[in-house]
């Protein structure tokens, strides 16, 4: 009962070399603690009451450029790696939906397929004329009965892991000498970012991703320069 605000305030400020969610963090912990202690009568006041938790730095999604993204399309070797590329790309899917689907997921005569997405909630997701040639070219060549969509190359033949898929993106960046990580979800962020920059509608965005609040697509809707002084020229009345 003797700790003050003033006392947390030099607490938190010695952990200056942490990242401010962590900094946000230990504050929550104790908030839930001294609110704890209040409710149960055995402090008075909650110290921490007037204490705000610092505001989160904005981190914008790493999406790749068009150059980045066809240099990916030349670094892959196998018919699987440019057909785990193109898919995940023109889908916009998270690693999770991709790696779940099967062969009779997909639908080739409206070039799309539903996936499960976070709620247990279903949507569905198209594929570009691209990502179907590849898709069909790397299932054609299958000799096997495995339902997955996407397998193992090694017999027993099985669903690939969602590691098993990371480390592919990875080797594919890797084998483009992008000197950057890339990862399925950064595909993801790619698919969102090019096309609200090539004009697409943020709610359509918004459902092709699935995502439930128009504030997580938003983040996605930052225009690059280019795009800006395209638009300036465009619609300013002169």
């Amino acid at each position: 009962d003797e700790i003050t605000a003033a006392d947390i305030r030099v607490f938190l400020g010695r952990f200056s070399h942490l990242k401010l969610s962590s900094i946000a963090k230990k504050l929550s912990v104790l908030k839930s603690f001294f609110g704890w202690l209040v409710s149960e009568e055995i402090i008075q006041r909650d110290p921490t009451k007037k204490l705000k938790p610092p505001k989160q730095e904005k981190r914008l999604p790493k999406a790749l450029t068009i150059e980045e993204l066809e240099m990916l399309r030349e670094a892959c070797k196998t018919t699987r790696q440019r057909a785990f590329l193109e898919v995940l790309y023109a889908t916009g899917c998270r690693l999770s939906e991709v790696q779940a689907l099967n062969r009779s997921d997909i639908n080739y005569q409206t070039l799309s397929c539903r996936v499960i997405g976070k709620g247990n909630k279903e949507r569905e997701v198209y594929f570009s004329f691209k990502a179907m040639y590849h898709l069909r070219k790397y299932l054609m060549a299958r000799t096997d009965n495995e339902p997955a969509l996407f397998i193992t190359e090694r017999k027993p033949y099985r669903r690939l892991s969602k590691r098993g898929i990371q480390r592919e993106i990875a080797l594919i960046a890797e084998n483009a000498g992008l000197g950057k990580k890339v990862s399925p979800h950064t595909l993801r962020h790619t698919f969102a970012t090019l096309t609200l920059n090539n004009g697409a509608e943020l709610a359509a965005v918004q459902a092709l991703l699935g995502h439930e609040d128009p504030a997580t697509t938003q983040v996605y809707a930052q225009l690059t320069d280019e795009k800006k002084r395209e638009q300036h020229k465009k619609y300013l009345v002169q």
